[in-house]
């Protein structure tokens, strides 16, 4: 117990406290590349559905969970990012190498003007100001030709020089680096100047503006780096699917998102990655659920499935009454009583 009581600043700032951490995080490194040796091609294809969903989820976190800015557009900046490769990449004839980065820039420019009236609007206000930007972007996306509407754009697959990435094992490889690499940079931001101005300005805003934190700036910021993380989710899912519509990013999306951060624990990173993993197995789950009912219940599995939607909110209802914390709650309560233990904390 004593490894984790620092009397310096620096040590605290250190991104693994001690040795077990990186034991640990070696394990869970070697298990995960393992995987494509282990499983098969559909449980390879959530794997890497949840990969991306993990840094939509840190994009949202940071501007939701340490900002304290409410948002209900982020399947809009996804779906940014998610036609402005299909568009790079088709009719540009631009590198995947290229787009992704150029796909995020895009999402990021858009989420900063948005984050331009969060200076002035707070809560619902703000809410609602997201909720009509994502609205905003759908109609868009449904009436404008180069975008095909309702009939869809095709993606290319990801090419990194002359290699083409075919296969799940290959798809997860990558995928799992970027959001590894994405989870990174998130704690990174968290630990920095950046993340603690954004954490004070989610605490009490006037009080951070008092001690010279520009509110300008960092609300801006936070807009621009969630929406960032949300732009290259969407490019990502656009060359996985290599399909999509505008139907594919709509509010139920935001709402899935907002249940991943709820669920997994604001304001931590740690539970943006829990959140995801989580949220996305739901429907997986539900789909093995009803192939277990649908031969004895079949009217059951229609119900289940119709209200999947409900499903969402009603765990998210369960979390907030239950456990506030969340996912890293738990996970924050178990690692103390382990190191605590046999003494009470």
């Amino acid at each position: 117990m004593s490894s984790n009581i620092h009397t310096r600043y620096i040590d605290d700032m250190v991104l693994f406290q001690n040795r077990w951490v990186k034991v640990w995080l070696f394990i869970f490194v070697a298990l995960l590349f393992s995987c494509p040796l282990l499983l098969s091609y559909y449980q390879l294809s959530i794997l890497n559905e949840m990969a991306i969903a993990v840094i939509g989820a840190l994009g949202l976190n940071l501007l939701i969970g340490f900002t304290g800015q409410i948002s209900l557009g982020h399947g809009a900046f996804m779906a940014i990012g998610a036609y402005s490769t299909a568009l790079l990449t088709g009719s540009l004839n631009l590198p995947f190498v290229l787009s992704l980065p150029l796909s995020g820039l895009m999402a990021a420019a858009l989420g900063m003007v948005v984050g331009v009236p969060a200076l002035r609007l707070k809560g619902l206000y703000l809410a609602l100001g997201t909720l009509a930007f994502g609205f905003i972007v759908e109609y868009i996306l449904f009436h404008w030709e180069v975008t095909k509407g309702d009939l869809g754009m095709a993606v290319k697959r990801i090419q990194l020089g002359s290699y083409v990435i075919k296969t799940e094992a290959e798809y997860f490889y990558f995928i799992i680096t970027l959001a590894t690499l994405a989870i990174l940079t998130a704690k990174n931001i968290v630990r920095s100047k950046i993340g603690r101005s954004f954490i004070a300005i989610r605490d009490r805003d006037i009080a951070a503006e008092a001690m010279g934190i520009p509110l300008t700036k960092y609300k801006i910021m936070a807009f621009g780096l969630s929406s960032f993380y949300a732009g290259v989710a969407g490019c990502l899912i656009a060359h996985y699917q290599r399909w999509i519509v505008p139907g594919s990013f709509d509010f139920s999306v935001s709402i899935a998102y907002i249940a991943m951060i709820v669920l997994g624990g604001m304001g931590s990173i740690l539970g943006s990655v829990l959140g995801a993993i989580f949220i996305t197995g739901i429907p997986h789950g539900i789909v093995y659920v009803t192939d277990m009912l649908k031969e004895n219940y079949p009217s059951l599995t229609a119900l289940i499935v119709d209200f999947k939607l409900g499903i969402f909110g009603l765990i998210v209802v369960l979390a907030l009454l239950f456990e506030p914390q969340g996912l890293a709650g738990i996970y924050r309560r178990a690692k103390t009583y382990w190191i605590t233990w046999p003494f009470r904390y």
